[in-house]
């Protein structure tokens, strides 16, 4: 099985990962059908204002660069947690198999008992992915185009 190790996240890594997120998350609005560009772009940039509204520096937010671990051929992905607290303990929201793994690894040794996510309906790759690794589905969202 492939491993990564993960480095915490640079500022500059940040600004640039942040600018490529935005427009990501965009697309996958407007590739579910969910929003029109325009729409989907304002969207995209109205949500990581709220969820990240220091950017970089925004309390219980944590950003690792994820490198394959036999190699030094540069950044495989990324890793963004979410740290809060809950009733059960620490729980922690986050994003390959080997950058999860690497996830579950990094929350363990924080004392995080649970990790939630979020994967669009149109990602079915990712969904088979969480699925094999022993997620479960905690609820669903579904709309319907009135065309």
């Amino acid at each position: 099985m492939v491993s990564v190790r993960l480095e915490p996240m640079s500022r500059d890594e940040y600004d640039a990962y942040r600018v490529t997120a935005e427009r990501d998350y965009a697309d996958s609005f407007r590739d579910s059908g969910a929003l029109p560009e325009a729409e989907a772009v304002e969207r995209a940039a109205g949500d990581y204002a709220r969820i990240l509204p220091d950017g970089f520096d925004t309390e219980g937010h944590l950003f690792w660069t994820a490198y394959d671990a036999a190699g030094d051929d540069g950044a495989v992905g990324m890793l963004w947690l979410h740290l809060r607290p809950t009733s059960e303990g620490l729980t922690a929201s986050g994003y390959g198999r080997a950058i999860m793994v690497a996830a579950e690894d990094e929350c363990r040794a924080l004392g995080v008992v649970s990790v939630g996510l979020n994967v669009f309906g149109h990602n079915r790759g990712a969904q088979a992915l969480y699925e094999q690794m022993g997620f479960e589905v905690t609820g669903i969202q579904m709309s319907k185009r009135l065309d």
